[in-house]
């Protein structure tokens, strides 16, 4: 069987030979790979650096996919903290961690979304009790999760909804994602601290896709600003971009109503998470969110994983 192997830290994935798979416990089951994500997710963990890497090598990557079932039906999987990823010919899946797709879905389509969009649609879902008119702040969102977070949140009811990140020019028409406002964190610093202050003026919740120095930053400029204190702010930690520190203010903890918080494995269960899965793939199926995408075959894995100048989302197809 053929994979992308990864044998050091930090390497281009080789395309390989590699063992079939073994189903062993009866939850498990081989499948078919048709289509797995090349994620931000996928590359932390191939380089060892995401916190539920198990440091186990040789690795073959992928966290997620599309695969054919032995019965011929499609499941979109999530696989557990393993060595023996999704990018590969055929893998072994845990039924536990899959759901049924329905009948029509496009593999790609789900492989591309799914990911982007499960980060902020659970992060809405189950870490905090998201009301619909509520407000909310993406840090970060000009990445495919952040932009998907857009519309991931308006879909939930949001009635205003900011953008901040790099590169803003990459949102296009901002209109097309249905944020309300944007925030360019490549202007100067005092006109980014005076467009998040006002931004936090009112906010309900906050999705950091970033953390590190913009995470501090934009605290410092929205928690002095509150016009009432006493209304929560619910920061939900999803990613570190920008580095896996940073720096809160104790006064901040204390002159205001901020929650922070995480959203991922871990602090979520399987069986919610599951949950969840079940209902995203038919919202994406029904073509709820907008991303391009773009396929590369698992034989091209080496130069598809080089290419990290693009926005499309790269999918790797047996």
């Amino acid at each position: 069987m053929k994979a992308a192997v990864v044998t050091r830290f930090g390497e281009t994935p080789r395309y390989t030979d590699v063992p079939e798979p073994i189903a062993i416990g009866e939850d498990e089951v081989v499948v078919d790979v048709l289509a797995s994500a090349l994620s931000p997710r996928t590359r932390s963990h191939a380089a060892g650096s995401h916190y539920s890497s198990t440091g186990d090598l040789p690795l073959i990557p992928g966290i997620d996919g599309v695969g054919r079932l032995p019965d011929g039906g499609l499941a979109y999987f999530l696989l557990p903290d393993t060595n023996k990823g999704a990018m590969a010919e055929r893998v072994t899946i845990d039924r536990r961690r899959s759901v049924a797709l329905p009948e029509g879905v496009e593999p790609i389509m789900i492989a591309a979304t799914m990911n982007p969009a499960m980060a902020s649609w659970v992060a809405l879902r189950q870490r905090i009790t998201f009301e619909p008119g509520q407000s909310v702040l993406i840090l970060g969102a000009t990445g495919n999760a952040g932009r998907v977070a857009i519309q991931v949140a308006h879909r939930l009811g949001a009635c205003r909804i900011t953008a901040v990140g790099r590169h803003i020019e990459r949102l296009g028409d901002v209109a097309k994602y249905e944020a309300h406002q944007v925030v360019d964190l490549d202007a100067d610093p005092h006109t980014v601290a005076q467009h998040l202050a006002e931004a936090g003026k009112e906010v309900d919740v906050v999705l950091d896709f970033l953390w590190g120095e913009p995470a501090s930053k934009a605290l410092r400029a929205i928690v002095p600003h509150r016009r009432y204190d006493e209304q929560l702010l619910s920061w939900i930690q999803i990613g570190s971009v920008a580095g896996p520190e940073a720096s809160i203010p104790s006064a901040a903890l204390r002159a205001v109503n901020l929650r922070i918080l995480g959203s991922g494995q871990g602090s979520v269960g399987t069986r919610a998470y599951r949950q969840e899965i079940g209902t995203l793939a038919q919202v994406i199926h029904e073509g709820a969110f907008d991303i391009t995408t773009r396929c590369a075959p698992l034989s091209e894995v080496s130069t598809a994983w080089t290419d990290v100048a693009g926005t499309d989302r790269i999918v790797i197809v047996p």
